[in-house]
């Protein structure tokens, strides 16, 4: 190794700024079976795969239908 380093033509990386930030997240088994096995099939990583459908999600504006039942329905039924 060299005592001493010329960083003065270095560069900043320009992948940076899309670095993926590890979360930790709770899936159900049947979820992780499901990506996992999509993983087998296509060769991707799983974890890649639920980035990747997340993603798709996040630019197409995909909501959830949730419909809650109130505590006087539930009472009622």
């Amino acid at each position: 190794m060299r005592k001493q380093y010329d960083f003065s033509n270095a560069r900043k990386n320009p992948y940076a700024a899309q670095l993926k930030k590890p979360v930790t997240i709770r899936l159900d088994e049947g979820s992780i079976s499901y990506f996992k096995g999509l993983a087998e099939e296509t060769g991707i990583p799983y974890q890649s795969l639920i980035n990747l459908y997340l993603k798709d999600c996040a630019a197409t504006g995909k909501r959830l239908s949730l419909a809650w039942k109130s505590a006087a329905t539930k009472g009622a039924a």
